[in-house]
């Protein structure tokens, strides 16, 4: 059993690294707020990828009903974790801004440092920059606001 025990230590662990990752991409580290969406999508990344490891390491593991448990499982984790993703239940008011910030921050991250050339594209990724600040400013302030409320 100590090897169904590390394989759950992996893919526990793999999905916490994944949600770390999805922050990298953001401009800047201050717009990294805590997303209760990239929380779910991580799972179904964690899910999915507890099937396909198991499944290319199956010869490792031989004890079947440990191994359909975990198959199960997995499907029923990556089911429910995608049904949040997609219906946002789970997400209200200061949620839904949190998850926002970094969506905003990769926006201009990608805005300001593309290679962008064409003039009227460079002109849409300047707009994009400074809509986008405005909009995380705005967040960021309603995020207190509403927080100090509670």
């Amino acid at each position: 059993m100590p090897k169904y025990i590390r394989f759950g230590a992996m893919i526990m662990t793999s999905t916490l690294v994944m949600f770390g990752l999805m922050y990298l991409n953001v401009y800047s580290f201050d717009h990294a707020f805590f997303s209760e969406t990239r929380a779910w999508m991580a799972l179904v990344m964690g899910a999915t990828m507890a099937v396909i490891m198991l499944a290319f390491m199956l010869g490792m593991y031989s004890n079947t009903k440990a191994n359909l448990a975990i198959f199960i499982g997995s499907v029923a984790v990556f089911a429910v974790a995608l049904y949040l993703v997609r219906s946002q239940d789970t997400v209200e008011d200061v949620a839904w801004m949190k998850a926002m910030i970094p969506h905003h921050s990769i926006a201009i991250l990608t805005s300001e440092r593309a290679n962008i050339t064409d003039p009227r594209v460079k002109a849409l990724a300047e707009q994009i920059i400074s809509s986008q600040r405005k909009e995380i400013d705005e967040m960021k302030s309603l995020v207190q606001e509403l927080e100090r409320a509670q």
